[in-house]
């Protein structure tokens, strides 16, 4: 049989439909499992309470429901106490019902799911019923336990289900207080983007990134942290936030018969416009943010398309001194800011539940 490229286009098909096909089923499983958690939480948390039952009994019922169904998995002793958790943390605010198209996952979302007056005016029911059956129980847990004010919770499991953050990363951005942070780029957006771009620009960047796929101890050669993060560009992409597409590493500009080198190219879909990355081993310098100045002239001039919006850079470096790069780059008319990244000797941890991690995901959507 001869291999054309009609054919090769029709296997892309079968396979995007596959995909499609089995993320679906992945979501439904998932969804389904936190809403029997959470039901199966309110009745054992009542029941207790109704009977004023020690905590052992959650090794008695955990043996029982063996017995009833011999190799039950996720009803442990120790995870029923986390469902029972689970539920106590969420059921004062949340209500989950159960119907047979829910069963399915065709009911809608305002027949089975509901938000207290008290968090109405936080979320919107369906966006939030989306994002809370979107992340895994294992995310759910690490919420409820490391992050007590409603607004932060809300706002973890929203841009964990939207960034399809890991275990680790959630756990990065929680014990480093990302919620706290949001918005606190060091900047000179005020002065240099238009009024529109401004709450999406801080929204987009983020003051540190984790990179947890560089150890520790090797961050000697900023072209060696360059390449790690190239390896690892899906895993990269997906924890930076919504929107950005890769154009390259080392991408070359001229200038009058000279060379220059941008670290990383990006383009931001929903701010319209290039971001310039350029990495730093050590700590912020006031030179960096004029290089950076130097490289968004000429991408303004001799890359960005008419319709797109001005270039922004960002530098990433290890370290920085914030009134130090307040003074650099408040002078500069482009856009730019100032975040450093964070390193992990420890291999990334993958997400324990449904959904596929990071990477997997990034696979499958190729």
């Amino acid at each position: 049989m001869k291999i054309d490229k009609g054919y090769t286009e029709f296997i892309q098909s079968i396979k995007r439909q596959i995909v499609q096909s089995r993320y679906v089923a992945a979501r439904l499983a998932n969804r389904e499992q936190l809403m029997l958690y959470f039901k199966t939480g309110v009745m054992i948390s009542e029941k207790i309470k109704a009977q004023k039952w020690g905590a052992k009994v959650l090794d008695q019922i955990s043996a029982d429901l063996q017995k009833e169904l011999p190799g039950l998995k996720g009803f442990s002793s120790g995870n029923l106490k986390k469902i029972r958790l689970f539920a106590e943390a969420y059921a004062p605010h949340l209500v989950i019902g159960s119907t047979p198209s829910n069963q399915l996952g065709l009911a809608d979302p305002s027949e089975v799911f509901s938000i207290s007056s008290t968090l109405s005016n936080l979320i919107e029911n369906k966006a939030f019923y989306e994002a809370f059956t979107g992340i895994s129980f294992s995310h759910h847990f690490t919420i409820i336990t490391k992050v007590k004010a409603w607004e932060a919770r809300i706002f973890y499991i929203q841009s964990t289900a939207a960034n399809f953050w890991s275990l680790t990363v959630l756990e990065h951005h929680i014990e480093n207080n990302l919620f706290g942070k949001e918005g606190k780029l060091p900047n000179n957006f005020d002065a240099t983007l238009a009024e529109t771009l401004k709450p999406s620009a801080l929204k987009v960047f983020k003051d540190e990134y984790l990179l947890d796929f560089i150890a520790g101890d090797e961050l000697d050669d900023e072209r060696h942290i360059e390449q790690q993060v190239v390896l690892n560009i899906r895993n990269f992409i997906l924890q930076m936030g919504k929107g950005f597409c890769f154009i390259g590493n080392q991408y070359r500009l001229e200038v009058d018969g000279d060379e220059f080198f941008i670290d990383l190219l990006f383009f931001n879909r929903h701010l319209q416009c290039l971001v310039a990355f350029e990495l730093k081993k050590g700590k912020f310098k006031p030179a960096d943010a004029g290089q950076l100045n130097f490289y968004l002239n000429v991408l303004d001039e001799k890359v960005k398309l008419q319709q797109e919006n001005s270039s922004i850079g960002i530098v990433l470096c290890k370290e920085k001194n914030n009134t130090v790069v307040e003074f650099a780059i408040k002078s500069f008319d482009k856009a730019m800011g100032v975040a450093t990244y964070k390193t992990s000797k420890q291999a990334p941890v993958q997400m324990n539940g449904i959904l596929p991690d990071t990477d997997e995901l990034g696979k499958l959507l190729e």
